[in-house]
């Protein structure tokens, strides 16, 4: 177990390393100087040759990616050149409110799509499962920010059920939770046809396996079949699935916060890299592949430490 949480940590490793120094070079060869758009039409050539030598831009490409890499293993993601305040702390102070929003995204879809794929391979071939699959492929090919639009066209503005925008008053638990509806059913809803498809694909593979078949032999009913013998082993696809949805997620919602005017990990990407502000978009995206390896190793442990064929390397 030692060895292969190693293998899967030097795999994570590499590919934040991969990662961000692809993300780094594609970064700094969009179009615009970003000294120009910081300081305006009428700054003169020094004041923006003053402002690229304090953002590392006047070094070449290869040496601001060492400088970049050498200052993240010392913990210094930088400094915002609008307000110079730390980068590390600018997004720390958005990361909880896209962490919140993920979770509570891919949590009630978890909730939801796992049983939909239980009751579709148990009813297998019956109107319940045709209509579990068409509602999978339908929560699937929507794009959340299609969602999320029309989700405030009608909850906030047509209904006036939920609020629109924000996210909520700072230490009112309930009011943040309500504010947090919208933007989680919007990010959520195509993990509920994904999880629920890939569930119904496993169980109905396990369903067919030698032990189901001795399980019902022996008269077990039913239910404790699909729950405790079944399920416990269909469902590690769907932990890695999960593992891998919540990194997603954390990516993907820049969409619904940019929607919902939310504070968070997206929507100060989505500003920072209108004006060019790379030092924060490169501390937020660093802090993102962080969060998606982490997120990733977290889930082939946790299938590792339930199915000992995956420790065995089989």
């Amino acid at each position: 177990m030692i060895w292969y949480a190693l293998q899967r940590l030097g795999l994570a490793l590499l590919i934040c390393v991969l990662a961000l120094t692809i993300l780094f070079c594609a970064v700094y060869v969009i179009p615009g100087d970003p000294a120009s758009i910081a300081l305006g039409p009428r700054a003169s050539d020094a004041m923006k040759a003053a402002l690229r030598a304090r953002m590392g831009l006047d070094q070449p490409l290869v040496l601001q990616v060492l400088y970049f890499f050498g200052n993240t293993l010392r913990g210094d993601l930088g400094v915002d050149v609008m307000s110079n305040r730390s980068v590390a702390t600018i997004v720390m102070e958005a990361l909880p409110y896209t962490l919140a929003l993920a979770l509570a995204g891919l949590g009630w879809a978890v909730v939801l799509g796992i049983p939909l794929g239980c009751l579709s391979a148990v009813r297998r071939g019956t109107l319940v499962d045709r209509l579990v699959g068409v509602v999978s492929v339908a929560t699937i090919s929507m794009p959340s920010f299609v969602v999320a639009i029309y989700g405030l066209l009608i909850f906030a503005v047509a209904l006036q059920w939920l609020p629109a925008i924000g996210a909520g008053d700072a230490g009112d638990t309930g009011d943040q939770l309500l504010h947090l509806i919208l933007p989680a059913f919007a990010v959520g809803l195509g993990w509920v046809g994904y999880l629920a498809r890939l569930v119904r694909a496993s169980m109905l593979e396990v369903m067919g396996e030698n032990h189901i078949r001795t399980a019902r032999a022996f008269g077990l009913r039913e239910r404790t079949i699909v729950y405790r013998y079944a399920l416990r082993i269909a469902i590690l696809p769907t932990v890695t699935l999960i593992g891998i949805g919540i990194g997603s997620l954390l990516s993907s919602a820049v969409f619904a916060e940019v929607v919902f005017n939310r504070p968070g990990i997206g929507s100060l990407v989505f500003g920072a890299a209108q004006t060019r502000n790379y030092p924060v978009v490169m501390g937020a995206v660093l802090v993102t592949v962080f969060l998606f390896a982490l997120f990733n190793l977290l889930a082939d442990l946790l299938v590792a430490l339930l199915d000992a064929r995956v420790r065995a390397g089989l």
